[in-house]
């Protein structure tokens, strides 16, 4: 057996163990020679499962004791239920509560578990600014020029490489840089759709796509969606007379952190091209994996093109760089045309200092930091959830990305529930905003990329009380 795959298989193995109470807190795991003798594998592959276990903060290691089952998180709360909005497109964008809540973007005495954003606490600051000063001093004229229409060449093969890691397989004339995320989104959804259209998108959905798909006119139909597994594929199969084109984050969506299995993936990808319905896949949380391994992607299984790919660094490692790329498929031509109208080229300077810090083999340190940073802080908020937050909350169960779904009981309105905390300079989004339906009132969603502080369960403890008082 690969060795590679060996290790990562024993470590599952052990990791299963953990998280379904077989081994508990303080359990002493087998030597590093035992596990040798018991898997008949080597030392340096030994080393490799507990390196593996403690990146995901499964296992401690104690200096002349061995392996530790970590203090993990022993709470459970129930899940969320499966959201069942009306199949019928709406447009009833709450606009005047989402205003309310990103006017707090910037102010720093505020807590700002509403905004999807890793503090930059967690973010490599001082090594980007060395990749800005080295790309102004690389790049022809100080990159003063203008970049070719498809963007940075030492960008787009770093992120071909990096594709290999979930079956992408691109090179690097399957991709277009974009200014961030959303403007990648932005040019699918105009390229692909008109006014009048009818896009498919899980409910609940990030804002700024309800935002977008409303500004370009077109209707959105809300799928019912799991906690856990995403969209429910029956209720896609029976829109598919009705939709237009398909909007999904597959892998740790924005707000419920629910990742697709990908047998769920690849029947989606099949219905939708047998259908001749585009598909645009926003995989911005796919780095962010909790377990061993990233997860695929919707594109994975893309034979016909038919899957336009959208990703960026925004969640990862600059959100203020507007970093972003698309693999559109057989839909290259339109795309190449929207950006050569709406704007020409990318920021070189910021492309090229992102293609070197990619190509150093920072990036993957970074993200592996980061990754153990926010299962931890999964962890702790849920911990602290469960001890000062009213009896009956749920959450969902991110297996990475930054959010985590929290939902009340009926009578807890969280649109009142932001009105009191915001006094106590706490932010909160109020699940309102996830929909252009009457739901989620008694739901809102917390960003776990804050950096884990007595200040921050201070804060979250003080969340519970003010819920408890609505």
């Amino acid at each position: 057996m690969n060795k590679e795959y060996l290790y990562r298989e024993i470590a599952n193995e052990i990791a299963s163990q953990i998280r379904n109470g077989i081994l508990k807190s303080g359990d002493k795991l087998p030597s590093v020679r035992k596990l040798c003798k018991e898997h008949q594998i080597s030392m340096n592959t030994a080393k490799r499962v507990f390196l593996e276990l403690e990146s995901l903060s499964l296992v401690d290691s104690k200096p002349q004791s061995g392996y530790f089952v970590s203090n993990i998180l022993s709470v459970e709360l129930p899940l969320p239920e499966v959201s069942k909005p009306s199949l019928i497109a709406n447009n009833e964008e709450p606009n005047e509560l989402i205003n309310k809540v990103y006017e707090n973007i910037g102010k720093k005495e505020v807590t700002l578990f509403s905004i999807g954003i890793p503090s930059g606490d967690l973010l490599p600051q001082a090594k980007l600014k060395k990749e800005i000063i080295n790309a102004t001093r690389t790049l022809q004229e100080g990159g003063t020029e203008y970049e070719e229409i498809q963007g940075n060449l030492k960008l787009r093969r770093m992120i071909s490489m990096r594709s290999l890691q979930w079956g992408g397989n691109f090179h690097e004339n399957d991709l277009v840089t974009t200014n961030g995320g959303m403007n990648a989104l932005s040019f699918c959804l105009m390229a692909l759709g008109k006014p009048g259209d009818t896009i498919a998108i899980e409910s609940p959905c990030y804002p700024g796509i309800l935002q977008l798909a409303n500004g370009l006119g077109l209707k959105v139909l809300e799928l019912p969606t799991h906690p856990t597994t995403g969209i429910e594929i029956d209720a896609l199969k029976k829109v598919i007379p009705k939709i237009d084109l398909c909007l999904l984050i597959p892998n740790y969506n924005a707000p419920l952190g629910s990742c697709m299995p990908d047998e769920n993936k690849k029947e989606v990808v099949k219905i939708l091209s047998e259908n001749g319905i585009p598909l645009i896949e926003d995989d911005v949380y796919g780095d962010l994996y909790f377990g061993s391994a990233r997860p695929k992607c919707c594109k994975s299984f893309d034979k016909e093109g038919n899957v336009l790919y959208c990703s960026s660094i925004s969640k990862t490692l600059a959100p203020g760089y507007r970093v972003g790329w698309i693999a559109p498929g057989k839909y290259k031509d339109k795309i190449l045309k929207l950006k050569f109208l709406h704007s020409t080229s990318s920021i070189s300077i910021v492309n090229e200092a992102v293609a070197n810090f990619l190509k150093s083999g920072k990036y993957e340190k970074h993200l592996q930091q980061m990754r153990k940073a926010l299962q931890n802080n999964y962890q702790n908020y849920v911990q602290t959830i469960a001890e000062a937050f009213p009896q009956g909350t749920k959450t969902s169960r991110p297996q990475g990305g930054l959010s985590l779904w929290v939902q009340f009981d009926k009578n807890i309105k969280t649109t009142q529930l932001y009105d009191l905390a915001i006094k106590e300079n706490i932010s909160i989004a109020p699940g309102r905003m996830f929909t252009l339906q009457d739901q989620f009132e008694n739901c809102m969603r917390l960003c776990i990329g804050l950096p884990w502080s007595e200040e921050t369960q201070m804060k979250l403890k003080q969340l519970g009380n003010l819920a408890k008082r609505v």
